[in-house]
């Protein structure tokens, strides 16, 4: 996966941009961060594509997801960045990205794709909320700490179940609206960054969802989530990757 990712980058490495290359970009988080596929594979995802734009524009110096891994909840989270291998990682980042919250909520969720419901008690995602909120607080505490020259960004969710009747859907989408605010809040008090994914995401989900089965998106979907960051980064659609741009897919297993 590692040398995959080394010869993508390179070739879209412009002439003359080493000079330049300022950021060292460190992902954290879950399978989104990762780059899973809707079929259980791992591929390029936002944070790639974020790391591709960078280093086109000149401004990557290094990039690493080693600290991103599926299923990450963000108790996993914090534990990852007190690795032996974090510390390196951390102390030399400039940019971190953060998608962390998803896997301790849904993962509470019965989702019947065929049937078009879902159901979940509101007691254990009340519960599995206020991990998320206090986790993230601890998490963008330490990183301060880690991590001193970094610019954080907490990226947000999207609503991940196409294929639900309207009527099952409003109650998971609060709790993922939640999800998100919380995550809103926590990013502000900390003095980091939050990335709204959701409304963009939404407006064409389904042709972002190929799996009706599965919350992951297709690599034009991470494409939409890459540039609400990079639109963030720079207050501009300037580097905003089009489907043009984009690699062609390369999955491969977990192994």
């Amino acid at each position: 996966r590692a040398s995959f990712l080394i010869v993508i980058l390179i070739l879209f490495l412009p002439l003359g941009s080493a000079a330049a290359a300022s950021e060292n970009y460190v992902a954290l988080g879950d399978s989104l961060a990762a780059g899973q596929t809707p079929y259980s594979e791992i591929d390029a995802g936002y944070t790639d594509f974020i790391a591709m734009q960078l280093m086109r524009s000149g401004q990557l110096a290094n990039f690493t997801k080693e600290l991103a891994f599926p299923g990450y909840t963000t108790t996993d989270i914090l534990a990852s960045i007190d690795s032996e291998q974090a510390f390196t990682l951390l102390d030399e980042a400039t940019l971190i990205t953060i998608s962390a919250g998803a896997n301790d909520l849904l993962r509470l969720v019965a989702h019947d794709p065929q049937a078009g419901t879902l159901s979940f008690s509101q007691l254990t995602a009340d519960f599995a909320l206020n991990q998320v909120r206090m986790n993230m607080e601890k998490l963008l505490t330490e990183l301060k700490l880690k991590a001193p020259q970094a610019k954080v960004y907490v990226m947000g969710y999207y609503f991940p179940y196409t294929s639900v009747h309207e009527k099952q859907r409003s109650g998971t989408a609060e709790q993922l609206d939640i999800l998100n605010e919380i995550l809103r809040q926590q990013a502000l008090q900390a003095g980091a960054e939050f990335v709204d994914v959701a409304k963009t995401f939404e407006a064409q989900a389904i042709g972002y969802l190929p799996n009706v089965a599965d919350v992951h998106p297709n690599q034009n979907g991470y494409r939409i989530m890459a540039n609400a960051f990079l639109t963030d980064y720079v207050n501009s659609d300037t580097l905003n990757m089009t489907e043009q741009m984009m690699p062609e897919p390369n999955p491969m297993s977990f192994e």
